[in-house]
């Protein structure tokens, strides 16, 4: 399967993330295989690496929430095996902010932030409570898949007490 990924880094300090560009190659792999989604020779994905600033004005725009988020999705408006998918974008303060609260890697924050991103492309949401169980247990999946930890497992503790 050959799909084209134009990453950009349009703001922030990204310099921690050793190697994005094979990040989201390699989680976009994974969420393909894991999702069974079929995309046509060339699909297109846009990745947006930016800071709180850039995230904040997207997330005023599109929809009507003044801060800044971790991660933004646009699908193109087709379906999912059409030649343009659409676009992640991911905040660098946030996401950094996320992972050291969480102790975890950023690689592994920003690698679930992208297969969180590319489901929402494809589809999926977690607007209901059944939908967005489905969609975290895909997460699960594609991230296990990339040797990287249940990034839901902090919160499943915190339900259980």
């Amino acid at each position: 399967m050959s799909f084209v990924i134009d990453l950009s880094i349009e703001s922030g300090d990204w310099g921690a993330l050793e190697d994005p560009s094979r990040l989201a190659e390699t989680v976009i792999r994974a969420a393909i295989a894991r999702s069974g989604v079929k995309l046509i020779e060339g699909a297109e994905i846009s990745i947006v690496l930016c800071d709180d600033a850039f995230i904040r004005d997207l997330n005023r725009k599109w929809r009507g929430l003044d801060k800044p988020t971790n991660v933004l999705s646009f699908p193109a408006g087709g379906p999912a095996g059409a030649p343009i998918l659409g676009d992640i974008v991911i905040a660098c303060e946030t996401a950094a902010s996320e992972a050291l609260e969480a102790q975890k890697p950023l690689r592994d924050h920003v690698a679930h932030l992208l297969a969180h991103g590319f489901l929402h492309l494809i589809g999926y949401d977690h607007i209901e409570d059944a939908k967005a169980l489905e969609m975290e247990a895909l997460e699960r999946d594609i991230l296990a898949t990339l040797g990287i930890d249940d990034p839901y497992q902090d919160a499943l503790i915190q339900a259980a007490n």
